[in-house]
């Protein structure tokens, strides 16, 4: 096994599923491979994603492959790149550099383009690795054209995908929060606006992180450490690194030219990069050659001295080189500059290509240009790539301006970006891996033609439909924050406000599934403005309808509350404007039913707005019940606004009236009615195609359906609500929230293994993104402290039910379901009064949506330690409860066996155990036995 996994903790099976899941292999498959059953396989997963630091599959597998590539380098604990020759000399400066990152949490190995600060930067990050914990990483900003991606690369570079709920930033600060790492950022200078405040906000909520990173220019971040990487030392290193590069090419130098060498780095001002190159062409011009191309009159080349000396000698470098090509050669070098990132020939073939430039000429000038080391080689699993050095890049993109090529060619590779974006898009089987390496492969190009494109006002239009597909791309590749970015960048890169509308519409919904509720409410109601400046009415009515019914919707996601009464107010303006449009209506009438169930308007004026709502619209309309009670108000408004989303025919629409319907029947206590209704919104998502409107109601649907099924005693069925919830793409980041329904169904079941290797899961997701406040968390917390209480672990409970505090909530709403899981430990335990007394509240006098799907469950126990306890009005409590749970297969037996053992009739209870066994609850079933004394239990 590797050095890196063993400082991982990683045991040999847990290596060989990490392989496996490299292979991207799914668990059925590893347990067969493997001869071990697939909860095994899940155990070893849950385990992996502790050991390794992340927090989603997706992640594990590529870190898999970067534990094989350590494992090959000999590497340990680091993730950096293998370099293909060697490191030579710079003894005192890689010492100095050692102990500058040693001594500071942020150094900058600063110098010009050339001069060896990654070369450097990568040796001592190598030597300092195994004093890293966490190891050492290296992210390479070369291909990064936007300030804002940054964290993207970093996150990338890591692993680590964006948590729901959080930008990649604090994605990667959550996940680094208690690591010692050592990250290496390279060629930060083009990025400064966005490295800086990235750095800033990692040290600061890293306490253990310690950057070391290469610019051209000081990224100016407080207690930034500047190490100045100077030319190599002529008369040791720069002749040294000269003599090795050109042994490696079978030209070694004799011992009485070493005073040409020392002349050819001395004109070269010691530059590693120049030197480099220069090395390169001795093969094809031999000493007498070198010196002879870097005399003066080939430095006029550049046009005029440069304020920076080493800088003008690099160009006089790249200026000899390119005398040493041919005119069709550099005619491809050129051209090729405009990638961000490493290419195909055929890429080159279609921005390089022209009719004097014939795509035989690109491929054979690739070859060509590679053999000078202009050019790197990358090989991948995709194929053979090139890339150029940065200093090459920049070089060549003025020598592209210079030979007035540059509008041209920017807009070739603009077309092949779009290109790419449509091949992308139509692909059969998007989010597949060969997908997502074809997007990593095209994505930074895209990114730069875009920041190009966006800013030159002829290109608006192209710029605006590149950021479209890069919006629905980055979606698919679950990097909802860009997709979120690049929407609202399509909405201000365009004069149709229809248009406008309609990318601002598509960045609310991907701001919902980010649980970012005011980003949400500010674009709809942007939205709004623009469609309604444009005429529409009935657009800006949806639009402003749906920004109320996100307030309400939305409520636990708003970083700050909507002033009380706006969102009332934006109902009453989206109705004077629906007119007749039945998507407007139905919006309005979604709206109507939030502003009902807002808890924050007093329950008058909320009739008042129900009754004002229902007498001011569409008269064919069912009336207002004689009982005029909030329910029953919220019943008639949900109803009434299915109807109206059936009208529209929007499956979305329908979706979001059928949860305002089970929300209004679950707060009028039918919660079989809410449990129907909650089916049909699932059957009405499953077969939609991925956006993101449809990805937020499916997360929204599977979480109450699960909810729902714990509700009705439906355990089955919650937990396959629950395992389709967890993996939804949208929440491969969010392993607590996708682990936290099949917490609660696997407690209450009483399948005490799978809840506590889940509880792993979910207690590491839930630390790496930050600890947050999260009360609707609470919930898997008490069921897993509920857990250890069944096994005898008080300790455990006790940690767990910290836990539960830390999440959130007020004791108020935290009560029926602590209630609940607290009087099964107790009745377990023996303790019936101590049980009933957490249970001693009257259920209806709880809140609805305190008590909503414990409501069962809590009147079923409570009968059972009323019963066990001896209360004088046990009967009271057991006929309470019948009215209560008839029709749940598992709060009902609970009952009745309470009835049977208040009648000392102990012979049923083998029978209700049968009940509790159809109804996959074995815990019951083992409990209905040790009721009735049964040696089996």
């Amino acid at each position: 096994m590797s050095k890196s996994k063993l400082a991982a903790g990683i045991s040999d099976r847990e290596a060989e599923v990490l392989a496996l899941v490299g292979q991207h292999r799914s668990n059925a498959e590893i347990a067969a491979q493997l001869f071990i059953s697939v909860r095994t396989v899940e155990t070893h997963v849950s385990s992996l994603l502790r050991k390794v630091g992340v927090t989603d599959r997706r992640a594990l597998a590529e870190r898999a492959a970067e534990f094989d590539r350590v494992e090959e380098s000999g590497a340990a604990a680091a993730v950096l790149p293998s370099s293909l020759t060697s490191f030579v000399g710079r003894e005192r400066e890689r010492r100095t550099l050692r102990e500058a990152v040693r001594a500071h949490r942020h150094v900058t190995a600063l110098g010009p383009g050339g001069v060896g600060k990654t070369r450097l930067a990568l040796a001592v990050a190598a030597d300092l690795a195994n004093e890293f914990t966490g190891g050492a990483w290296f992210v390479d900003l070369v291909p990064v054209t936007d300030p804002a991606m940054v964290g993207a690369a970093v996150a990338r570079a890591l692993g680590l995908g964006e948590q729901q709920g959080r930008s990649l930033d604090e994605s990667v600060s959550a996940a680094l929060a208690e690591r010692r790492v050592l990250l290496v950022l390279d060629n930060c200078e083009h990025l400064r606006d966005g490295v800086a405040p990235f750095i800033e906000h990692l040290l600061a909520n890293c306490p253990n992180v310690t950057v070391l990173a290469t610019s051209r220019a000081r990224l100016m971040v407080p207690f930034e450490q500047v190490f100045t990487v100077p030319p190599l030392s002529l008369g040791d290193d720069a002749v040294a690194l000269f003599l090795d590069r050109a042994a490696a090419l079978g030209w070694p130098v004799d011992a009485e030219q070493l005073a040409r060498v020392h002349e050819i780095c001395g004109r070269l001002d010691g530059l590693a990069l120049a030197i480099e190159l220069a090395a390169a062409r001795l093969p094809t011009l031999g000493l007498d050659g070198l010196s002879a191309s870097l005399a003066d009159p080939l430095r006029l080349l550049v046009g005029g001295r440069r304020a920076d000396e080493r800088h003008r000698s690099v160009r006089a470098m790249l200026d000899w080189s390119q005398a040493l090509l041919t005119a069709e050669d550099r005619c491809v070098l050129r051209r090729v500059s405009v990638f961000a990132a490493p290419f195909t020939a055929a890429d080159a073939m279609a921005v390089a290509g022209s009719p004097e430039l014939d795509p035989i000429a690109v491929a054979d000038g690739l070859a060509r240009v590679t053999e000078q080391s202009l050019l790197t080689v990358v090989r991948s699993a995709r194929g053979t790539r090139y890339r150029a050095l940065e200093t090459i890049r920049r070089y060549e993109r003025e020598e592209l301006a210079t030979a007035g090529e540059l509008d041209e060619v920017l807009t070739r590779h603009l077309n092949w970006c779009a290109a790419t974006a449509d091949e992308l898009a139509a692909d059969p089987a998007p989010a597949t891996r060969d997908w997502r390496s074809a997007f990593d492969a095209a994505a930074d190009d895209m990114r730069a033609a875009l920041t190009w494109a966006a800013v030159l006002p002829k290109r608006r239009a192209d710029a605006h439909a590149l950021a479209i597909s890069l919006a629905q791309l980055a979606f698919t590749r679950n990097l909802i924050s860009e997709s979120q970015r690049r929407y609202e960048q399509a909405a201000a890169l365009t004069d149709d406000p229809v248009s406008s509308a309609a990318a601002l519409r598509r960045a609310a919904e991907v701001a919902g599934c980010r649980m970012r509720g005011g980003d949400m409410y500010r674009l709809y109601r942007a939205a709004a403005e623009t469609i309604g400046g444009a005429g529409d009415s009935a657009a800006s009515a949806r639009d402003l309808a749906t920004a109320a019914i996100t307030v309400f919707r939305m409520s636990d996601t708003l970083a700050q509350p909507v002033a009380a009464g706006e969102a009332a107010a934006l109902l009453s303006e989206a109705r004077e404007l629906a007119g007749a449009d039945p998507a407007a209506l139905a919006a309005v009438a979604l709206a109507e039913c939030g502003v009902l169930a807002d808890p924050t308007v007093a329950e008058g004026e909320s009739k008042t707005v129900a009754l004002e709502a229902i007498t001011s619209t569409d008269s064919a309309r069912t009336d207002l019940p004689e009982s005029e009670t909030p329910v029953t108000v919220a019943i008639s408004l949900a109803q009434r606004a299915v109807e109206l989303a059936d009208r529209t025919g929007d499956p979305l629409a329908r979706s979001a009236a059928l949860d305002a319907l089970a929300a209004a029947q679950c707060w009028a206590g039918d919660i079989f009615a809410a449990a129907e209704t909650t089916r049909r919104r699932g059957a009405l998502l499953t077969s939609m195609p991925l956006t993101p409107g449809s990805a937020l109601e499916r997360v929204n649907a599977l979480s109450e359906a699960a909810d729902i099924g714990i509700g009705v005693g439906d355990l089955r069925d919650s937990r396959r609500w629950a395992e389709q919830l967890r993996e939804l793409p949208l929440l491969a980041e969010r392993g607590d929230f996708a682990t936290s329904a099949l917490l609660v169904a696997d407690a209450l079941a009483g399948n005490l293994d799978e809840v506590l290797t889940g509880s792993g899961r979910f207690i590491d997701a839930w630390e790496l993104s930050g600890r947050p406040y999260a009360p609707g968390l609470a919930p898997a917390a008490a069921a897993v402290a509920m857990a250890h209480g069944l096994r005898g672990d008080d300790a455990s409970r006790a940690e767990w039910l910290a836990i539960v505090d830390t999440l959130g909530g007020t004791s108020d709403h935290r009560f029926a379901y602590r209630a609940v899981f607290d009087a099964i430990v107790l009745l377990d335990h023996g303790q019936p009064e101590r049980a009933l007394a957490e249970l001693a509240t009257e259920p209806d006098a709880l809140n609805e949506r305190t008590i909503w799907i414990w409501r069962h469950w809590y009147v079923a126990l409570r009968a059972e330690a009323a019963v066990l306890a001896g209360h004088p009005d046990a009967r009271g409590f057991v006929a309470a409860a019948r009215t209560t749970v008839s029709g749940n297969p598992i709060a009902g037996p609970i009952v009745e066996r309470a009835a049977a053992l208040l009648d000392d009739d102990r012979g049923r209870l083998h029978a209700f155990a049968a009940e509790f066994e159809r109804a996959h609850c074995p815990y019951q079933h083992t409990r209905s036995l040790t009721l009735a004394a049964d040696d089996r239990a």
